[in-house]
């Protein structure tokens, strides 16, 4: 092999492993870090109005979910939020009926989704398109949690 060509092969191969983790980015965050409080909520958003952005939703959702308090089990659920350039949710929320409307926070998770497509289809982002499945919640301490992975959630078989 010829010695010249192998830091060129060594700078290309780097480039496309940099090009190939950078499809990858998301703004969900990840498991175990910590989550701000949103600053503030808007009252109304809707998908036509031009202020609603990925990050104004998200506070929105984390608005309407509220402390997501629990009695029981019966009033945890889980909702999928966002969208994966594949397809499904980037993650799972849990959330209660005792405190939160279920339409309403249906509503913001479905808008939320469309701008994610929105945006994933303008930049051309991609997906590993690995399934996530859905987890379910279970009252802890009088709050709704997502149940640990391997537990089996709503959709486990």
């Amino acid at each position: 092999m010829n010695r010249s060509s192998t830091p060129l092969r060594t700078l290309l191969a780097g480039a496309l492993l940099l090009l190939a983790s950078s499809a990858c980015s998301s703004d969900a965050p990840r498991a175990g870090a910590p989550v701000a409080a949103p600053a503030a909520a808007p009252a109304t958003p809707a998908a036509s109005s031009t202020s609603a952005t990925p990050a104004t939703l998200l506070a929105a959702i984390d608005a309407e979910r509220g402390a997501a308090r629990c009695d029981g089990n019966a009033q945890c659920h889980t909702i999928g939020v966002g969208a994966k350039a594949c397809g499904g949710p980037e993650r799972y929320l849990a959330w209660s009926s005792k405190d939160s409307d279920g339409s309403r926070l249906q509503a913001l998770v479905q808008q939320h989704a469309a701008l994610r497509r929105q945006e994933d289809a303008a930049s051309g982002m991609m997906s590993t398109c690995n399934l996530m499945i859905d987890p379910g919640a279970t009252c802890q301490a009088g709050q709704c949690v997502l149940r640990a992975p391997g537990l089996g959630g709503s959709q486990a078989r």
